[in-house]
């Protein structure tokens, strides 16, 4: 479960942008599959780790697309939030049926952004 509705809690905003990260990797081309991991610390706005695993399906290795990540994702939590415009009143539709896998608009995570290689 998420902290409630407050986007500022990176257990909700960095999962929305894990799925977003992936999503963009895979759709992107650079990979059949993609597990994105990102973890913070307390008090820092800077992620910690970043971590890419491609399962071998990736166009280049997973060190090049960890590259690609960086030079095209802001993963500092205010910025995750104006990328996914997550301050909306969107959470309530997340309650039920889950917050991945949808295809409602306002769930912008959801939305594969074009890649800058």
């Amino acid at each position: 479960a998420f902290s409630g509705k407050d986007p500022t809690k990176v257990d909700r905003s960095a999962a929305y942008a894990a799925r977003w990260v992936a999503k963009s990797i895979v759709a992107g081309g650079l990979a059949d599959r993609c597990l994105f991991q990102v973890s913070y610390g307390i008090g820092l706005s800077e992620p910690t780790s970043l971590t890419v695993d491609t399962y071998g399906t990736g166009k280049k290795s997973d060190s090049e697309i960890l590259e690609i990540i960086k030079k095209n994702f802001d993963l500092r939590p205010g910025m995750i939030i104006k990328e996914l415009n997550l301050l909306r009143p969107i959470y309530s539709k997340t309650a039920a049926y889950g917050h991945f896998g949808r295809s409602d608009p306002d769930f912008t995570w959801e939305i594969p952004k074009t890649l800058d290689m």
